[in-house]
C-alpha cells in the first residue's frame, strides 16, 4: 500500500466520525435557529456560547494542537517508556493550568463580554450575555482537556474516537433544544434578554455536552496502552522545550484570536438595532460552521493522519519525504473544496430553507445566504494555509508560523474594519465574509513559498496542472448542473422544506455525477481517490 492510500485510510475513519457528527450538528443548528432565529437574542447567546472556545483556543489551544502531537510522536519513539511518564506529565500540567484559569474567567465574565459586543446592545441584553457566559465558561477547562486526551490518542494512531465523540455533545444538545421549544416555544428574534429560566437550561446544557465529549474518550487511553497518574516532577522532564516551541504559538493564536474578536465585535454591531433583522454573528457562525464541514471531514483528517509522518521525516531530516507526504495532501484537499466552493451559489438558498428555515429564523432565512456563498473562496484559500502549517510545525518551526499569522490577521482586521464601515446592517457578515477570504488568500500565498523555499520545492508544476485539469473539469460540472436550475420547471424557486431537499438533492446529484464522469476521463485521481475511498469505507 502506497503512502497516500494509507493516509486517504486513516483519513476515511476520521471523516466518517466527522461526517456523522456534523450530521447530528445540522440538526443542533436547526433548533437553534427555530429557537432562537437569528437576530439579536439568537447573538446573545452564540458569543456567550463562543467565548469559551475563543479563550480556550487562545489560553492553551494552539500549544496542545500544534506542539505536542510532534513532541508526544518524539517521546513515544525515543523515550525508555515509550512516552508514558512525558504525557502524564503533559496532561496534569495543562489540566492544572486550565482549572484555574476557567475560575479566573468566570469571576471576570462582564470584562471579556465588553470585548466582544457592541457597545450599542442594550442593558438587558448585555446582562445577559454575561450570565449565559458564566453558564457557558466551564467549557474552557473540559475543551482543553478533550483536545489533549484526543492528540494523546492521535498520536498512538488511535484517530477515531477524537472524530466520533462531538456526537455526545450534539445528542445533549439536541435535547436540551428540544425542551426548549416545548417548554418555552419560539422566542421573539429582536426580543434580546434571556428570562424565565431561559439562560439556565440552554447555557447549562450546552457546557454538559462538552463534558460529555471528553467523557467519550477516556476508555479509549487504555486501549491505546496510555496509563496516566497526576506528575508534578516537571524539571528535567522535556517539557521545557514544548513550552518554548509553544511560545511561538502562544503568540501565534493571540494574533489569530485578536483577529477574531474584532470580526466578534463587528458582527455584533449587525444586530445591535433591535427594530429590525441586520446579519449578525449567528449568520456568520452558523455559515461559517456549515463551510467548515468539508474542512472538517477531509481536511482535518487529512492533516491529522499525515501530521506524525512529517514529524517522523522532519526528525531524520528528510525534507523530500515532508514534501512527498505533503504536496499530494494537498492536492487531495483542494480536490474537494474547490469543487464544493464552486457549487455553493447554486444551492446556498435551498440549503439554507433546509438548515434554518424554521420557527424564529423561519422569516428572515435569506440572511444566510449571501454569506454562506462568499465563504467559499476564503475554504480554498484557508485549506491551502492549514495544510502548509503543518509542514512547518512538524519542523518545529512555530516562530515562522507566527510571523505569516500576523500577516493573515492584519489583512482580516483591516480588510473587515474598512467593509464593515461601507456596509449596511444586512451586509455586515458578507462584508466579513469577505474579509476573511482576503486574509486567508495572503496566508496561502505566504506559507506556500516560504515552506516550499525550505523544502526545496512542493512540486509547483505538478499542482499548477492539477488545478488546470480540476477547474476545466468543475466548470463543465458547475455548467450542467445551472442548466439544470433553468430549464428544469420549478428548480429556480424554494418550496419549503421538502422543495429544498429536492433542489439541493437534484444539482448535487447532477453537478458531482457530471464532475467524477469528466475526472476519471481526465484521470484527476486526486478527487477519485477520495471518493473511492470514501464509498468503501461507508460501504462498511
Amino acid at each position: 500500500m502506497s503512502e497516500q492510500q494509507s493516509v486517504l485510510r486513516s483519513s476515511a475513519v476520521m471523516a466518517a466520525g466527522t461526517l456523522v457528527s456534523r450530521a447530528s450538528g445540522f440538526v443542533r443548528s436547526a433548533l437553534l435557529a427555530a429557537a432562537l432565529g437569528n437576530a439579536i437574542h439568537a447573538d446573545v447567546f452564540n458569543i456567550a456560547n463562543t467565548i469559551p472556545n475563543m479563550l480556550y483556543i487562545l489560553l492553551a489551544g494552539g500549544v496542545v494542537n500544534a506542539v505536542l502531537v510532534p513532541q508526544l510522536v518524539r517521546s513515544l519513539k525515543n523515550d525508555p517508556d515509550g512516552g508514558e511518564a512525558y504525557t502524564s506529565r503533559v496532561i496534569t500540567l495543562v489540566g492544572v493550568f486550565l482549572a484555574a484559569v476557567t475560575v479566573v474567567l468566570m469571576l471576570t465574565a462582564q470584562w471579556w463580554m465588553r470585548i466582544f459586543v457592541s457597545n450599542s446592545w442594550s442593558a438587558a441584553s448585555y446582562d445577559s450575555a454575561v450570565t449565559l457566559a458564566r453558564y457557558c465558561l466551564p467549557q474552557v477547562f473540559f475543551y482543553g482537556m478533550f483536545v489533549l486526551v484526543g492528540q494523546v490518542l492521535n498520536s498512538r494512531r488511535y484517530f477515531g474516537p477524537m472524530m466520533w465523540a462531538p456526537i455526545a455533545n450534539n445528542v445533549i444538545s439536541v435535547a436540551v433544544l428540544i425542551t426548549y421549544l416545548v417548554v418555552f416555544g419560539p422566542d421573539d428574534p429582536l426580543h434580546g434578554a434571556f428570562t424565565g429560566g431561559r439562560g439556565l437550561l440552554i447555557g447549562v446544557g450546552s457546557t454538559l455536552g462538552i463534558v460529555a465529549q471528553l467523557l467519550v474518550l477516556v476508555p479509549y487511553l487504555r486501549a491505546a496502552g496510555v496509563s496516566l497518574r497526576p506528575r508534578f516532577d516537571l524539571r528535567n522532564s522535556g517539557l521545557g522545550h514544548t513550552l518554548r516551541l509553544g511560545g511561538w504559538t502562544v503568540l501565534f493564536v493571540i494574533a489569530n484570536q485578536i483577529a477574531y474578536a474584532v470580526v466578534v465585535h463587528l458582527a455584533s454591531t449587525g444586530t445591535a438595532d433591535r427594530t429590525s433583522t441586520g446579519t449578525g454573528y449567528t449568520v456568520y457562525g452558523q455559515t461559517f460552521l456549515i463551510i467548515m464541514v468539508p474542512h472538517a471531514i477531509v481536511t482535518v483528517s487529512l492533516a491529522t493522519a499525515i501530521l506524525p509522518r512529517m514529524s517522523s521525516y522532519a526528525e531524520a531530516g528528510d525534507r523530500r519525504g515532508l514534501a512527498g507526504t505533503l504536496a499530494p495532501t494537498l492536492r487531495t484537499a483542494l480536490a474537494v473544496m474547490i469543487p464544493f466552493a464552486a457549487f455553493l451559489p447554486l444551492v446556498a438558498s435551498p440549503a439554507a430553507h433546509v438548515l434554518w428555515g424554521y420557527g424564529a429564523a423561519r422569516a428572515d432565512v435569506q440572511n444566510y445566504v449571501p454569506t454562506l456563498v462568499l465563504f467559499g473562496p476564503g475554504l480554498v484559500f484557508f485549506t491551502v494555509h492549514y495544510l502548509l502549517l503543518r509542514g512547518f510545525y512538524a519542523r518545529e518551526e512555530n516562530r515562522v508560523v507566527f510571523y505569516i499569522q500576523c500577516a493573515v490577521a492584519a489583512t482580516n482586521i483591516v480588510a473587515a474594519l474598512v467593509l464593515v464601515s461601507l456596509a449596511s446592517d444586512k451586509q455586515t457578515t458578507p462584508a466579513l465574509a469577505i474579509a476573511y477570504g482576503l486574509s486567508y488568500a495572503v496566508g496561502a500565498l505566504v506559507s506556500y513559498l516560504t515552506l516550499s523555499h525550505r523544502l526545496g520545492g512542493l512540486t509547483t508544476r505538478t499542482l499548477l496542472r492539477f488545478l488546470v485539469r480540476l477547474a476545466l473539469a468543475v466548470v463543465a460540472a458547475v455548467a450542467v448542473a445551472l442548466a439544470v436550475v433553468l430549464v428544469v420547471p420549478g428548480m429556480s424557486d424554494t418550496y419549503g422544506l421538502a422543495g429544498s431537499l429536492v433542489q439541493c438533492a437534484v444539482v448535487g446529484a447532477v453537478g458531482l455525477g457530471v464532475l467524477l464522469v469528466v475526472a476519471r476521463a481526465m484521470r484527476i485521481t486526486e478527487l477519485t481517490d477520495v471518493v473511492d475511498t470514501m464509498t468503501r469505507r461507508l460501504g462498511r
